[in-house]
């Protein structure tokens, strides 16, 4: 295990200066008890963020104590209202800010401090700082099949605090309780409006600002699929229409924006999800709305154009919005697809620029929302969903360049995304590690990122060795991604797009030929066994089981790439007893994992992925296990 007393400071987020004087200054020695003094409501704050970690006398104004919390403005250089300053020398503890918000970051860098040397004896340093950017949030899926329990999302919204994250979204598309609409979510295990009330509380107890967020254009077909709802879908049901070119896709999936009785939908949505937060921004989605002009309003958009017709469903949405006394925000594909439109948008509207990849172009967003004169965000992702164990080169390079180009360009805010695609099948630390380096990233911008706080302060790892294992594993088949994308156009191979190699070959039929041969795979497979052998042990155990089942998932999906290059005898003797295996060992952790964070609904809809593994060979039919797959309680 590392002496974490010889180390640095290993800060989450990394501060913008700070001056290690350990060597000169020496140790303050922390009495067994604390006296705290100071401005009189950041005692009480300090007192509270505190107390997990220090013995605290009770609060006095006295002019001298181990603690001295007050408001003397930090340096000038650091003028910001989230800027503090915090001075330990061999007497004492010195922190001061400008506002709550920033004695709240000095108080949570204190008590990282003390997590890392201990609560009596502290090193001699001084720390300014302040963000890079104003809003630093994360934006976490809770429609894709996993909706957190609220244990969990206390917890998280707690761990989110301690990183100096100021808001929260939770992606909703059908996971939230509509009085009304009871066909839609039934069995989905929704939030409910009293569950978001308490949510709303616990946030804003801990600096956050939760906002409300209820895609209102696109990604509806979970409504679209109801006959109740189908005939206020663009696309008929059983109509086929057109992804982006990617792929063509059957069924509804956006409103039509020319149907009244659409609009009059969102509106009953706004108004009873909107008065369960008391945060002013509301996320209204409105992404990937590439069906409208492909159905019923085909004649619209011939006529007035493709960006007309969205404009007008997006202004009307924004109304409503603004009726509630609150501001709207909106994925900003526009930006990309019809630039010359952007002075049309409404000028209240936030414009939250997106990607996912290193190449993701933010600073051409940024620029164009910005010379509209509309407010902009940068929101990379996590590059944890569609990939079993994370994408690790992808994900870094996004979170830096969302930082980079957002910084230079005027956004306002770094959203973080944690998408669930295809069931959700991710488990919690693959999303965890990726979030804590989300947060530096939105306090600290370019600045060298240490993983090995992430570490520490999201997995109170003191050995420091989760976090490079993680990296490794989120890039096990790296090299496979780096080849497995749609060719360009002289026939050169590129890169795959959110996605991993790992959890793309699971979704191709056995018969159908992928990347890779089967010396590639062989070598995934062996690099996962490799990993696994070495699974860091964690001192939370519900950790540990959720990354041995990411590396037990992982490998059953290399073993099924590798087998399925071999001919059709050699693959079936070799791939039944892993088959087996899996539904026998592995697929009962993976529903156990499943409640011990997340609720019951979605858990039947995301084993249905694994039963049509497991099926894909037939003689697995006979096995009762195939039933419980299917049985939440099972």
């Amino acid at each position: 295990m590392n002496d974490l007393q010889h180390l640095p400071p290993l800060l989450l987020p990394a501060p913008r200066l700070l001056v290690d004087s350990r060597d000169s200054a020496g140790w303050l020695t922390v009495p067994a008890t604390v006296r705290i003094n100071g401005y009189p409501p950041y005692i009480a704050l300090a007192t509270a963020i505190l107390a997990d970690h220090l013995h605290l006398a009770e609060s006095t104004l006295a002019d001298f104590g181990p603690l001295c919390v007050d408001g003397d403005p930090p340096e000038p250089a650091l003028s910001g209202g989230e800027a503090y300053r915090l001075r330990i020398d061999a007497r004492r503890i010195h922190l001061a800010a400008h506002s709550e918000a920033g004695m709240r970051h000095g108080l949570r860098t204190l008590a990282q401090l003390i997590i890392q040397y201990g609560r009596r004896r502290l090193p001699c340093v001084l720390i300014e700082d302040a963000p890079v950017f104003a809003v630093r949030g994360v934006m976490l899926d809770v429609s894709r099949d996993r909706v957190p329990t609220m244990a969990h999302l206390l917890e998280t919204v707690d761990q989110l605090a301690r990183w100096k994250i100021n808001h929260l979204q939770l992606y909703t598309e059908h996971t939230f309780a509509y009085a009304g609409h009871e066909e839609v979510w039934r069995g989905a295990s929704p939030l409910t409006a009293d569950e978001m009330l308490t949510l709303d509380v616990h946030c804003r107890a801990h600096g956050i600002e939760l906002a409300a967020n209820q895609n209102c254009f696109g990604h509806l077909a979970a409504w679209l699929k109801h006959p109740r709802y189908a005939p206020l879908g663009e696309i008929a049901p059983d109509a086929e229409w057109d992804f982006n070119g990617l792929v063509m896709r059957r069924g509804p999936f956006s409103l039509c924006p020319s149907d009244p009785r659409a609009l009059a939908l969102v509106e009953d949505l706004l108004d009873q999800l909107l008065p369960t937060v008391a945060g002013p921004l509301v996320n209204i989605g409105c992404d990937e709305t590439f069906d409208v002009g492909q159905g019923r309003s085909k004649d619209a958009v011939a006529s007035r154009g493709r960006a007309a017709v969205y404009l007008e469903f997006v202004r009307a949405i924004c109304a409503v919005v603004r009726r509630h006394g609150k501001r709207p925000m909106f994925w900003a594909d526009i930006a990309l697809e019809h630039p010359e439109a952007l002075a049309e948008l409404p000028a209240d509207l936030i414009g939250l620029a997106w990607g996912y990849e290193p190449d993701a172009p933010f600073a051409r967003w940024c620029q164009q929302l910005r010379a509209a004169g509309r407010e902009v965000w940068v929101c990379p992702g996590t590059s944890c969903w569609r990939a079993i164990t994370g994408r690790t080169r992808e994900r870094r390079a996004n979170l830096l360049a969302a930082a980079r180009d957002g910084a230079a360009h005027g956004a306002t805010g770094y959203l973080a995304t944690a998408w669930g695609d295809v069931g959700h099948r991710q488990q919690w630390p693959i999303t965890l590690h990726a979030l804590a380096e989300a947060a530096h990233r939105a306090w600290s911008g370019s600045a060298e990122y240490d993983v090995r706080a992430g570490s520490l302060h999201a997995f109170s790892d003191r050995t420091l060795m989760v976090g490079a294992w993680l990296d490794e594993l989120g890039d096990v088949d790296a090299g496979l991604r780096a080849i497995a994308g749609k060719p360009q156009a002289d026939g050169q191979p590129r890169a795959l797009r959110n996605a991993s190699a790992l959890f793309t070959d699971t979704q191709k039929p056995l018969a159908e030929p992928w990347k890779g041969s089967r010396g590639d795979w062989e070598e995934v497979a062996e690099r996962l066994e490799g990993l696994a052998a070495r699974q860091p042990q964690l001192p939370s155990n519900l950790h540990n089981q959720e990354l041995l089942f990411s590396c037990l998932d992982a490998s059953f999906a290399a073993t099924r790439a590798f087998l399925r290059r071999f001919s059709q005898p050699v693959m079936m003797e070799g791939l039944l007893p892993e088959l087996r295996l899996f539904a026998e060992a592995d697929l009962p952790l993976y529903r156990y994992l499943w409640r011990q964070r997340s609720r019951p609904g979605g858990l039947a809809a995301s084993c249905a992925h694994y039963r049509a593994l497991l099926t894909e060979l037939g003689p697995l039919d006979e096995l009762d296990l195939l039933d419980a797959v299917d049985d939440p309680a099972s």
